[in-house]
């Protein structure tokens, strides 16, 4: 009985190029021929490939203010609470809800939980901890921690096909293009 899986025999083909510029272009023309499940991987952050690859992921600033604001709340509240009900002390005749007294703890419990949501959703958003990546099987990918740059094509974008992506990545000049194993 044959077995019926939705996974493709492939991961996908990663093409390498010599140059950041390079990268760009193909990453750009890979994009305009029509694949959107594509990921580029550099030794170095490169300004431009986020828009190359199409990459439109605006979660991350959500999380961080939603963080920031939360901690907000929590730390007003827990003033307001320690302060007004808990245990209210007549301290130079403020009143027990002294709201600017409130502000320092405020800011530090925002910027705390900014932080935290930004670090947690930075990791969630990228699926870290990865101990396991297909490209890590490709020969040469190494080198991408050095001074390589590498462009993935997934084998389930609709538009792949092997032989037509390879052969648009030879048509970029890729320096060496690698069927990827899951």
């Amino acid at each position: 009985m044959a077995e019926t899986s939705r996974v493709p025999p492939i991961y996908g083909l990663l093409a390498e190029f010599e140059t950041p510029q390079a990268l760009v272009t193909a990453a750009t023309k890979v994009r305009d021929a029509g694949y959107r499940r594509i990921d580029a991987f550099s030794p170095f952050p490169i300004e431009e490939l986020a828009d190359a690859i199409g990459f439109r992921d605006r979660r991350l600033p959500m999380f961080v203010l939603v963080g920031g604001l939360a901690g907000m709340v929590a730390g007003l509240g827990l003033e307001y609470w320690v302060s007004a009900v808990a245990y209210p002390l007549n301290i130079g005749g403020r009143p027990h809800a002294s709201w600017p007294s409130f502000i320092p703890v405020a800011f530090e419990t925002t910027i705390l939980c900014a932080a935290f949501a930004a670090v947690f959703g930075m990791l969630a958003l990228n699926g870290l901890p990865m101990p396991y990546h297909p490209v890590f099987n490709a020969p040469r990918f190494s080198a991408a921690t050095r001074d390589r740059f590498f462009l993935v094509v997934e084998a389930t974008d609709p538009k792949f096909d092997r032989m037509q992506t390879r052969k648009l990545f030879d048509d970029l000049h890729a320096r060496e293009v690698t069927e990827l194993a899951h």
